[in-house]
């Protein structure tokens, strides 16, 4: 199969083995970049080198990312589609055989899991080793918490919280605060949260402007 061909099963959200030798051939030579990225050190040229790396390793990434080492993606961040200054704290783990696109903005905790490969309920296929790849998306201004696993054909509305630990099987709308197992909309954001951090308190005025 050609590239073209490949990414095209791969977006289809059709059955597929992933095992297909030019499909596999295609996908290991994607994780050079992300090896790469694991070995770099926080001195001013590992920093740099990062920059870089991030250029290479990512579908689209916008400016200002920071993908903190160790990063693991199954395709090596090669289906992910970043925005604006998109941060993820380490421990981040994508599996990443379908699309996942991330908007501007957004944050994410250590130990995050984006998952969009789904394998059927049918032993039989199982056996087989077959798959099949539902996308992720997660709008701007988006902060998923620490721990959160998100499953595939999930979207995630602008704006919104999704808590520590969370694992989240259906879309959340915009601007909500969500958590739970599953993740449930908890409560909508409100004038008040523009005003106040942290249970009430007054956001000071040295970042009110921000705010």
């Amino acid at each position: 199969m050609t590239h073209e061909e490949i990414f095209k099963v791969l977006y289809s959200e059709e059955l597929y083995d992933p095992g297909e030798p030019s499909l596999m051939a295609l996908q290991l030579s994607c994780l050079g970049p992300m090896e790469e990225l694991n070995r770099t050190d926080s001195s001013q040229e590992g920093m740099k080198r990062r920059e870089e790396l991030f250029k290479e390793m990512f579908g689209a990434c916008g400016e200002g990312c920071y993908i903190q080492p160790p990063f693991f993606a199954n395709w090596g961040g090669r289906n992910m589609y970043l925005g604006d200054h998109v941060y993820a704290n380490a421990g981040m783990r994508a599996v990443d055989d379908g699309k996942i696109v991330v908007g501007d903005h957004v944050m994410f905790g250590p130990g995050v899991t984006l998952a969009t490969a789904i394998h059927p309920i049918s032993p039989n296929l199982r056996k087989y080793e077959l798959q099949y790849n539902l996308p992720i998306t997660i709008g701007s201004g988006v902060w998923i918490g620490a721990g959160v696993i998100i499953q595939g054909g999930v979207t995630i509305g602008e704006n919104s919280v999704i808590g520590a630990g969370s694992v989240v099987t259906r879309d959340i709308p915009a601007n909500v605060v969500a958590f739970g197992s599953p993740c449930r909309v908890v409560r909508e954001i409100t004038d008040e949260d523009y005003r106040t951090y942290d249970h009430g308190r007054e956001i000071p005025e040295a970042f009110r402007s921000m705010a």
